[in-house]
């Protein structure tokens, strides 16, 4: 990724999670994004998204939840993956992180999460209202949030394939138990992997305009509860 800043977070027993951080010279707000099972902060379809909010002067920064080493038996066994606790605690760890940066402190901050890493982002949105000011889901499972959907209170978009039946599914029944300001947009003919042309583009897009939309550096996300 161009202009990408290697950076390591320290978490809780002196674990050290890896990230690539950008920061466009306009930037009003930088947006953390939580990969899900089995990818990492390499992802094509991330960074792709990632450099869509670089045009929209949105920082961000692509984060391992995992080390190489649990990376590495997270592949054997999968659970590591549907820890989301673990996950959860480590992205409220990475912004703690950013507050403590110069220059990054006040800035808004946004969660982008995928597969597993959007239950970790709505876990973790709903444990720091005060800072997180939007969420985004790309094919994501917010169902294993759980009870935590109902304290979100970030602007929360999600976004599914429309041939991604089961997924779908799970992300309307998600939308329900959430009360804050949500979406549920749709993308038709896309599968889970938004592989199909155009698709992913799509997924930019919305996200870029929904980060955009909601993100105010230096203001906390608290939001009264969209009308149900």
């Amino acid at each position: 990724m161009t202009g990408a800043q290697a950076v390591e977070i320290t978490g809780r027993h002196s674990v050290a999670l890896h990230g690539d951080l950008v920061l466009p010279e306009a930037r009003d707000a930088v947006v953390v994004f939580a990969h899900g099972s089995g990818s990492s902060r390499h992802s094509p379809r991330n960074r792709h998204v990632a450099e869509r909010l670089h045009e929209h002067g949105l920082g961000t920064l692509l984060l391992d939840l995992l080390t190489e080493a649990e990376e590495v038996a997270d592949q054997r066994t999968g659970h590591l993956r549907f820890d989301i606790d673990l996950l959860a605690e480590r992205l409220t760890t990475t912004v703690t992180w950013l507050e403590g940066q110069p220059g990054l402190g006040k800035l808004g901050v946004g969660l982008f999460g995928a597969s597993t890493g959007t239950a970790a982002a709505l876990v973790a949105a709903a444990a720091r209202p005060d800072r997180i000011g939007a969420v985004v889901s790309r094919g994501g499972r917010p169902d294993l949030a759980g009870a935590a959907l109902a304290a979100v209170r970030a602007p929360t978009l999600l976004i599914v394939g429309g041939r991604d039946d089961t997924v779908l599914e799970l992300n309307r029944r998600a939308e329900e138990q959430l009360r804050c300001l949500r979406h549920l947009e749709v993308v038709p003919g896309a599968t889970h992997l938004f592989e199909e042309p155009g698709a992913l583009d799509r997924v930019a897009g919305l996200a870029a305009v929904w980060f955009a939309t909601h993100l105010i550096a230096g203001v906390g996300s608290a939001r009264p509860a969209s009308p149900s």
